[in-house]
Order: C-alpha cells, then sequence, then structure tokens
C-alpha cells in the first residue's frame, strides 16, 4: 500500500489514526449523550454539537497560521494533542447533571469540548500540511529522473491522501463501539439494561416533579420496567438510572486520553523523518525579475480563487453529510429498531465502508488512468455531490413510502405503535454507503486539492481554510434536527437531496476552469 510513497506517510497516517480514534469516541455519542446527561433538548445538544464542530474547523485557521508564522508545525501539532488530552480528562469525571449543578457543570462541558476543538485546530490542518510538503518534495526528486517520473509521482498524490484517509477511518471504525459497550457494561454490572429513549423520559419525569402526560407516564412505566428498575419508586430510579447510564459514558473519555497519549508517542518519535513546509521554502529562497514576481503573483491570485470557488460548494456538502452525528443519529435511534444494535454504532458503517471501499475507488481512478481517461479532481468532487444526494433521494422515498410523520409527532405514540413503525436497519445500510462513495470521492481528494493548489508558504493556512469551509457546513447542521422534529421526515431528506444536486451543478459549472487552474 505504501509502496512508491513517501517514506513518512505511514507514521503520520498512524498519527492521525490514533487521535482519530480518541475523537470519534467522544464524536460518536455526543449528541445522545448531551441529550441524556443534561436533558437538553435535541435541538440545544445539536446546536451545541454544530458550534463545536465548527469551532474544531475554525480554529484549524487559528492552528494554521500559528503554525505559519512560527515556521514549527511540530510543535504546534504536539501542543495540540496535549490539549485536547486536558478537554477528554474534563470529559471524564462522572458527575450526575442535577437542577442544582448544571449552572456550572454544562458550562464546564461546553469548556472541555473547546480545549478538544482548540487542540485539533492546532493539529488537524497542520499535519495535513505535512502530508502535502511530503508530496512537493516526492516530486522534486522525481523530476531529477524526468518527465515520466515526475508524472509518475504527481499520480500518487491523490491516493496518498486516499490512504491517509483511511487510516482515519481505522480510528473512527472501533471508536463507536467503546462508549455503547462500556455504557452497557455499567448499566449490566448495576442490574440494569439500556434503552435509548429512557433517559429522555426520566428527565422529563424529574424536571416536571412526575408531572406528565398520560401517554408519557405510560411509557415511562412500560420502559423502567423492561430495563430491570423499580416503578414503585420512580423518582430514586430515574435518578439511579441516569447516573448509570451516563457514568458508563463517561468512562469511554478515558480511551480517548489514552488514544492522544499513543499519537502524540507516535508523532514524537517520527518527526525527525517529517519535513517542515514552512522552513523548505525559505530555504529554496531565490530572487526573481519583477516580471517572474507578477507572473507568480498571478497564478497565487488564481489558484486562490480556484481554492475559494470550491470551498464555496464543499461547505454544503458537508452540511449534508455530518448529518451522520445530528438527524441520521436520531433517525436511527426514533425510527429505525435499535434493539439489537446501539444507535451510536451506526457511525461505524461509515468508516467500515471507508476502509473496504477506497482501494476499490482507487484502482476506478487508476484504470481510467491507465486508459487515458483520467478524472481530473474537480470532477471526482462533482461526482460525489451527485452520489450524496442519491443516498437523500433513496431516504426520502422510503420515508415517503412509510408515511413517516415528524419526529415529534412519532415519539408521542405509544411504544407499541413506535416499534411496529421501526425501520430495519437496511436502510442504514444503504444510505451510509452512497454516503461514504461521496465522501471517498470529496474529501480525501479536497485535501488533495488544496496540496496541489496552494501557495507553499500558505501550506498550513489554506489546510485550515479547507477545514474553515467545513466549519460553516457543521453551523448549519441544527437545520438538520430542525426539520427533522417540525416536518414529515421524507421533506428534510428532500432538502438534503436539493442541495447536494445544487452543489453538483455548481461544480460542474467550474469544472474547466479549475481544470485549467491545477494543470
Amino acid at each position: 500500500m505504501f509502496k512508491n510513497h513517501p517514506k513518512g506517510l505511514l507514521a503520520a497516517a498512524l498519527s492521525n489514526m490514533g487521535e482519530r480514534f480518541g475523537y470519534y469516541i467522544m464524536n460518536a455519542v455526543l449528541v445522545l449523550f448531551l441529550c441524556s446527561k443534561f436533558g437538553l433538548p435535541e435541538g440545544q445538544s445539536t446546536t451545541i454539537y454544530s458550534v463545536f464542530y465548527a469551532g474544531i474547523y475554525i480554529l484549524s485557521l487559528v492552528g494554521g497560521l500559528i503554525a505559519d508564522r512560527t515556521q514549527n508545525y511540530k510543535a504546534t501539532i504536539k501542543t495540540g494533542l496535549i490539549i485536547m488530552a486536558c478537554g477528554y480528562i474534563l470529559l471524564s469525571i462522572p458527575i450526575l447533571s442535577t437542577p442544582e449543578n448544571i449552572g456550572w457543570l454544562l458550562p464546564l462541558t461546553c469548556v472541555a469540548l473547546f480545549f478538544i476543538a482548540f487542540g485539533n485546530g492546532l493539529f488537524k490542518g497542520n499535519l495535513q500540511a505535512i502530508v502535502g510538503q511530503m508530496y512537493d518534495d516526492f516530486e522534486t526528486e522525481a523530476a531529477k529522473n524526468g518527465p515520466e517520473a515526475l508524472k509518475a509521482a504527481k499520480d500518487k498524490r491523490d491516493s496518498g491522501f486516499q490512504i491517509f484517509y483511511v487510516f482515519i477511518n481505522v480510528g473512527g471504525l472501533i471508536a463507536p463501539f467503546v462508549a455503547p459497550l462500556l455504557r452497557e457494561w455499567w448499566l449490566n454490572t448495576n442490574g440494569l439494561v439500556y434503552n435509548a429513549q429512557l433517559p429522555a423520559l426520566c428527565h422529563e419525569f424529574l424536571a416536571n416533579s412526575g408531572a406528565m402526560a398520560t401517554e408519557a407516564m405510560n411509557n415511562l412505566n412500560v420502559l423502567m420496567a423492561q430495563v430491570g428498575g423499580n416503578v414503585s419508586d420512580l423518582v430514586n430510579e430515574c435518578q439511579r438510572y441516569l447516573q448509570i447510564f451516563n457514568e458508563g459514558i463517561h468512562y469511554s473519555f478515558i480511551a480517548s486520553v489514552a488514544a492522544m497519549v499513543i499519537s502524540l508517542v507516535i508523532f514524537f518519535s517520527s518527526q525527525r523523518i517529517f519535513p517542515n513546509p514552512a522552513k523548505k521554502e525559505a530555504v529554496k529562497s531565490i530572487e526573481y525579475t519583477p516580471e517572474e514576481k507578477a507572473a507568480a503573483a498571478k497564478e497565487i491570485k488564481q489558484r486562490m480563487y480556484a481554492l475559494f470557488a470550491v470551498l464555496g460548494i464543499v461547505i454544503f456538502f458537508w452540511f449534508s453529510f455530518h448529518q451522520n452525528g445530528t438527524s441520521l443519529s436520531l433517525f436511527a435511534r426514533d425510527f429505525v429498531d435499535s434493539s439489537a444494535v446501539a444507535p451510536e454504532i451506526w457511525q461505524a458503517i461509515n468508516p467500515f465502508f471507508v476502509i473496504v471501499l477506497t482501494p476499490v475507488i482507487m484502482w476506478l481512478f487508476g484504470t481510467f488512468a491507465r486508459r487515458g481517461k483520467a478524472i481530473s479532481t474537480p470532477r471526482k468532487i462533482a461526482i460525489g455531490m451527485f452520489i450524496a444526494g442519491l443516498a437523500y433521494l433513496l431516504l426520502a422515498i422510503f420515508s415517503s413510502i412509510q408515511g413517516y410523520p415528524s419526529a415529534n409527532d412519532f415519539k408521542v405514540l405509544p411504544i407499541d405503535a413506535q416499534g411496529a413503525a421501526k425501520a430495519h436497519w437496511w436502510i442504514l445500510i444503504a444510505v451510509y454507503f452512497f454516503l461514504t462513495v461521496a465522501e471517498l470521492f470529496i474529501s480525501p481528494l479536497g485535501l488533495s486539492f488544496v496540496s496541489k493548489v496552494a501557495p507553499k508558504s500558505m501550506l498550513g493556512l489554506c489546510q485550515g481554510l479547507w477545514l474553515g469551509a467545513t466549519a460553516i457546513g457543521n453551523l448549519l447542521l441544527p437545520l438538520g434536527p430542525l426539520m427533522y422534529n417540525a416536518w414529515p421526515i421524507w421533506q428534510c431528506w428532500t432538502v438534503f437531496l436539493v442541495v447536494c444536486l445544487i452543489s453538483m451543478g455548481g461544480m460542474l459549472a467550474m469544472v474547466k476552469w479549475l481544470e485549467r487552474v491545477t494543470k
């Protein structure tokens, strides 16, 4: 896999895999965890999630600027890992949320999330910048052996970023299982059973001093009996269930701390083989004529225009794709039979497909290239938007056929009626399949595109800009749950379908210009 690629690619990929493992443990459960721990409405939990998620990518701009300004990418990356570890330590403290302490406990949780976001901002884009510099150096060495060798080296860049992306998803594949397994183990240890719907009912009961709608009270009694709780003392039993339920999740964050330490050790032990993009550029400084400087400035301007054009398109992809942590997670909890599989575990499907499908996609791209019909990176991104649209088309058609109402209307139905209407797990498998294929056409190739067009003295900043576009898309995430809760479900998925198709059209309209710029 790593044959004919830069020497440091494996070490960078392993370091990123460790960090991503820790991150995805937390990310898989964050929205549902905020709901179950603090009793927050889904809209409020999703808002915190989207601000946190956006913060990661916005702060990547800060991280890129710091690395570019200090010319010390490696120290910036190591600092990021340490700060992230501090955030996960704060999250791992199992304190029961009560009306008396929520005023400081929820802000403390948000502080922990800020540490994770800031550390991620220092780490993520700068490691990608280092990988891009590896391929710059790789191509420079290949050029010494002639045009054919240079062309072969350039063809390795896209596949190199795809390999790098696979290792991200190895961590992402394992991580979603950690929190649910620890949570269920802790519940079973205390004589209880997992139920995804019960925490919300417990919070409602406690918040209203037992005053609930008749149907909600009936559902609470039925579910509490099913999990092994004492229905004759609901006040204490609701508190007990919430405490134990969330303690199991807190313990899983300790694994995130361990993952940060492992990633730091890998990076620290391998840093000698990594290039330093800014310092490399300083060493290669050359005097140019005024005409050459003007031509270079024009080229840089065109490349930055191309970069911002693509960034404007991918905002809407990330808005659609990252519904996997919000409205799609809620759909898995509410509308899909999760009696055998916890809702969070469905997020492992995406990294599983990334690992399985990446070799297939690489073979497909390689086949077209060998036949002289290579697909340009901008065209790949446009195709990816179309494939993402197919995921939401399938979900919209399925939800319409099933006659699903809004989530708010569905959740007030009796438990038996909800159970009878729930979908089989195959629908999530199919949706995540299409979203993953779309991701493989867009995300790793987008990173490759940025590394191609970015001025070498601005690698950290430009990788940060790519992540900043992701941030804007994430700020739009709360719109998904709002539509999900208020509209018939098929209408919610149709909005994402239209967004994907419009983005595809915008990308296709710019393809020829983008291809010229990136030659």
